[in-house]
C-alpha cells in the first residue's frame, strides 16, 4: 500500500526526459550540484522572459526550456530533445525551466543550485513580500537596467508591438490602481503541472505576470513587452481584439473587466471580485413615456413610467457637439467645458430626452475606483468623427456627493463630501481612423507626486496643468477615504 502511494506521488510530473505531455511511473532522481563550470557563460543582456514560452524549434509550450547563454526557447532536456540537441550543436550548456524556474546543465543533465542564478529567476518570475507590495507606492529611488537605462518601477515603458498603443494605456492605467495592482501581485492559480494548456484563467495569469514585470524593481530591461497578455487577448475576445489592428480603449476597458471579473468568480468561487470591489457602482434610471401632445409638440408626463437601477463599472459622458465654423483666422474653434457640467447628467434634476422617451439619472452608489468615459467618437455609415472638445477637470477634490441619492439618515443635511483625486488619465491624439490617431495616458508618481506622460516606450516628466488641459478619454479617479 505505501509502494503504491508512492508510485502514485511520482505521477504529477511531465516527462521532462521527452519532453512531451505523458505521465511518468517512476522518474529516476536528477543529481544537484553547487558547483558548474558554465555559470560563465551566461549571458544576462540576451535574455528576454517577456514572450511567450513556445519552443523556437517545434513551437510547443510543454516543458520549455531557456537557453541562459543566447536566450532561445528549446522543448525538453532528455536525449534527443531540442535543448539537448542545442548543448551539443553550439556548446550552451545552462538552461532554465520556464515554468518552474529549475535551471540544468546539459547535456550532462544535472540540477544547478547556485546564490547567482537568483536575479534570473527572480526576473522569470518576480516574487514580492506583503511588506514590498505595500512600499510600492511609497517607491522615490529609480531601478537601473543591466545596459545602465533608468526607470522607475510602475512608471516603465510598453513594447508597441503593431498598433497596440490603446492596449499599453489600459495596462497602465489599470497598474496604477492600488487595490487591483496588489490583488494581481499576489494572485496565484493553482493548478496541476498538466494544466499548461487551460484558458479559465489565462488572462487573468498573465496580466498578474505583466503587472510583477511592470513594476519589478531589478529588471534586466528598462522596459517591459506586453506580448503574452497580448496573445491571451486575442484569444479570449475570439480576435475581437489583436495585434495589428488599433481599437478603442473604452471598448478594451470594459471587456477587459468583465473578463478578469469573470475568471476570477469562476476560479475563486462566489459572485463577488476584486474588480467589483474597485468599480462597481450603481445608478438610478427614471423613463418617463410621451403623454397627449398639442399638435407635434411632445409632453412628457410629470411622474416617471418606470424606475430601474443599473450597475456600472465606469460612466459615459456626452459632450456638447463641437462648432461647424471656424473663426475668423480660418482655424477651427476648439470649445471648452466644465468636467461638473458635464456630470450634470447625473444631478437628478436634469433630463435627457429623445424622440421616443425622457430620462433622469441619480448615482445611488460610488466605487472606491471611479472611472469617467467622455464619448468623444461618433462613427456613421462613412466615417468616425472626434469631438476635440477640452475637458476641464480637477486633479484633486473631486467632490461627488451632490449626484448621489440624498442619504434619509442625513436628516435633510445633504451628503457628506465624497472626494476624488485623479491617478491616470488617457488622451487621444491625430486622426479618428485606426492607425492614423496615437493613444497616450498620464499617469501620477505617488512617491514623486509628479506626473509623468507614458506613450508606449517614451516617458516624460509634465506639468500637472499639461494633464488638467488635454484632450482627454478616459479618467481615473481614487476616493479619498478620511
Amino acid at each position: 500500500m505505501e509502494q503504491s502511494a508512492e508510485v502514485l506521488s511520482k505521477r504529477a510530473r511531465l516527462d521532462d526526459e521527452n519532453g512531451e505531455e505523458s505521465v511518468v511511473v517512476a522518474q529516476r532522481e536528477v543529481p544537484q550540484t553547487t558547483r558548474c563550470p558554465y555559470l560563465g557563460t551566461i549571458q544576462r543582456h540576451l535574455l528576454d522572459f517577456d514572450f511567450e514560452k513556445l519552443c523556437s524549434v517545434t513551437l510547443s509550450n510543454i516543458n520549455v526550456y531557456a537557453c541562459l547563454v543566447c536566450g532561445r526557447y528549446f522543448q525538453g532536456r532528455g536525449t534527443g530533445t531540442q535543448a539537448h540537441l542545442h548543448s551539443l550543436e553550439v556548446s550552451h550548456h545552462i538552461f532554465i525551466n520556464l515554468h518552474d524556474q529549475r535551471v540544468f546543465c546539459l547535456p550532462d543533465n544535472y540540477e544547478v543550485i547556485d546564490a547567482s542564478l537568483m536575479d534570473i529567476k527572480y526576473n522569470l518570475c518576480p516574487v514580492y513580500t506583503p511588506e514590498e507590495v505595500a512600499r510600492l507606492d511609497a517607491n522615490t529611488q529609480p531601478s537601473r537596467a543591466l545596459d545602465g537605462t533608468k526607470y522607475l518601477p510602475g512608471c516603465i515603458g510598453l513594447n508597441n508591438i503593431k498598433y497596440t498603443d490603446y492596449v499599453n494605456v489600459v495596462i497602465q492605467a489599470l497598474c496604477r490602481i492600488p487595490s487591483l495592482r496588489d490583488f494581481l501581485i499576489h494572485y496565484e492559480k493553482q493548478r496541476e503541472a498538466t494544466d499548461v494548456l487551460e484558458l479559465r484563467g489565462l488572462l487573468t495569469k498573465r496580466f498578474a505576470e505583466l503587472v510583477r514585470k511592470i513594476w519589478n524593481p531589478r529588471n534586466f530591461k528598462g522596459q517591459v513587452s506586453p506580448h503574452e497578455f497580448l496573445q491571451a487577448i486575442t484569444l479570449k475576445s475570439a480576435k475581437r481584439f489583436k495585434i495589428g489592428e488599433q481599437s478603442d480603449p473604452a471598448n478594451l476597458l470594459a471587456w477587459l473587466l468583465e473578463t478578469l471579473h469573470d475568471e476570477i468568480t469562476t476560479l475563486k468561487g462566489g459572485a463577488n471580485s476584486i474588480i467589483n470591489e474597485c468599480f462597481q457602482g450603481a445608478v438610478e434610471i427614471e423613463t418617463y413615456e410621451p403623454g397627449p401632445g398639442i399638435g407635434k409638440t411632445i409632453v412628457f408626463k410629470d411622474f416617471p413610467n418606470k424606475i430601474e437601477i443599473k450597475k456600472f463599472r465606469f460612466l459615459s459622458l456626452e459632450l456638447p457637439p463641437p462648432p461647424l465654423f471656424k473663426d475668423a483666422s480660418e482655424k477651427s474653434i476648439i470649445p471648452q467645458i466644465s468636467l461638473f457640467d458635464v456630470l450634470a447628467k447625473f444631478d437628478g434634476q436634469t433630463f435627457q430626452d429623445t424622440p421616443e422617451k425622457r430620462f433622469r439619472h441619480r448615482l445611488r452608489s460610488l466605487p472606491k475606483y471611479l472611472v469617467l468615459h467622455f464619448r468623444r467618437f461618433t462613427r456613421n455609415n462613412f466615417f468616425v468623427e472626434r469631438n476635440p472638445t477640452i475637458v476641464a477637470f480637477p486633479l484633486k477634490n473631486l467632490n461627488m456627493a451632490p449626484y448621489l441619492i440624498q442619504d434619509p439618515l442625513a436628516g435633510g443635511k445633504g451628503n457628506p463630501p465624497m472626494k476624488y483625486n485623479l491617478l491616470a488619465t488617457i488622451c487621444h491624439e491625430g486622426e479618428p481612423k485606426s492607425g492614423r490617431g496615437i493613444y497616450k495616458l498620464h499617469v501620477l508618481h505617488k512617491a514623486l507626486n509628479s506626473w509623468f506622460e507614458i506613450q508606449d516606450l517614451h516617458i516624460r516628466e509634465v506639468m500637472p496643468e499639461q494633464v488638467s488641459v488635454s484632450e482627454s478619454y478616459i479618467l481615473f479617479y481614487e476616493r479619498i477615504d478620511e
